[in-house]
């Protein structure tokens, strides 16, 4: 089958950073099904995968870890799934990402597809979508009944990008007030598009810029930039999320006083180490589905970046890299 897969780390401007290539079919076993790939969203953590530990061995590193395609074949312990549904996921890191013809996947972190939603709309939302989920809902706790969030605020630092995209979204559908940080005209307009209520300018102080502080700060990028302003801006007793690691040793001490918590979010986490509660990221999607379906959220998709192939691919990658873009970018297949 086609893919599009790497064999060494190399920068995208190389045309080697990204290749097409053939590989055997995937076959079916155990909770594993075979998922006709129809469309990939692509992440940043393709391009730091891309960059990371080289593959080894002969076989190339396939990345990709948003996928809406249809069941081809299942596992014989396969319950939850069959041949035919349409489904979307985000896969698992440990694994052959979908920028492929076709992809193994663990039915327990597969969802069914949005039916409003084609499948390129679709492959925008997987990844994302879990990732702000379980900041918002497992990691700060908070509850999905609006009325039990009255009066509370959250800082989304990122706001225009993939997850915070979609964090606004389930932000405001669970009742907070949202600041979302963005810095150019047009990553206002979309964050204020997709639902917050006021935006600031994550390139200067934070405290500043806010009517008091905020109770919740789910940061998207650069933990270490915005370290000693998350600090500040925090309320008494809130909490911060993040997705992106730090490269520096930061002082727990800024929020001693304050009695507020940090934590980080790694969608893979369950998927990687197989967690008892892995099924929980099916439960997810198909929630988050019904959502869309009932026009309580919207896909995130801004760009239809052609068909899967290695020449698409890496100028996805570039966009990425550049740290300006806005929503998600889409590949299909035919």
């Amino acid at each position: 089958m086609k893919a599009v897969g790497f064999y060494e780390n190399l920068p995208i401007t190389d045309e080697k950073s990204l290749q097409d290539v053939e590989v055997e079919k995937p076959k079916a076993t155990g909770k594993d099904m075979a998922v006709r790939v129809r469309a990939i969203s692509v992440n940043p953590v393709d391009t730091k995968q891309r960059l990371g530990n080289p593959p080894g061995g002969t076989e190339p590193k396939i990345l990709g870890w948003d996928v809406a395609g249809v069941v081809e074949e299942v596992g014989n312990d396969v319950e939850l799934f069959s041949v035919g549904d349409e489904v979307f996921y985000a896969g698992s890191v440990t694994r052959q990402g979908g920028n492929s013809d076709y992809h193994l996947v663990d039915e327990r972190i597969v969802g069914k597809k949005p039916e409003r939603l084609d499948f390129a709309e679709a492959a925008a939302l997987p990844l994302t979508t879990i990732t702000a989920w379980e900041a918002l809902f497992e990691r700060m706790h908070l509850s999905m009944d609006p009325s039990a969030n009255k009066g509370k605020s959250i800082l989304i630092i990122g706001a225009a990008g993939g997850v915070g995209s979609i964090a606004v979204q389930l932000a405001k559908l669970a009742g907070l007030y949202v600041i979302g940080t963005a810095s150019r005209k047009e990553t206002v307009k979309w964050a204020r598009d997709t639902g917050a209520d006021k935006t600031i300018n994550h390139y200067e102080p934070f405290r500043q810029q806010l009517e008091g502080n905020v109770d919740y700060i789910f940061c998207l990028n650069n933990t270490d930039q915005h370290w000693e302003n998350m600090g500040e801006a925090l309320a008494p007793q809130g909490h911060i999320v993040s997705i992106v690691e730090a490269a520096e040793n930061h002082d727990l001490n800024v929020l001693k006083n304050k009695s507020a918590s940090f934590s980080y979010e790694f969608m893979f986490t369950r998927s990687m180490f197989e967690t008892d509660d892995m099924i929980e990221q099916h439960h997810l999607l198909n929630e988050a589905g019904k959502m869309v379906d009932e026009g309580k959220i919207r896909t995130t998709l801004t760009d239809r970046g052609g068909p899967v192939n290695a020449e698409n691919l890496r100028a996805a990658h570039e966009k990425i890299e550049s740290g300006k873009t806005i929503g998600k970018i889409v590949l299909e297949n035919n």
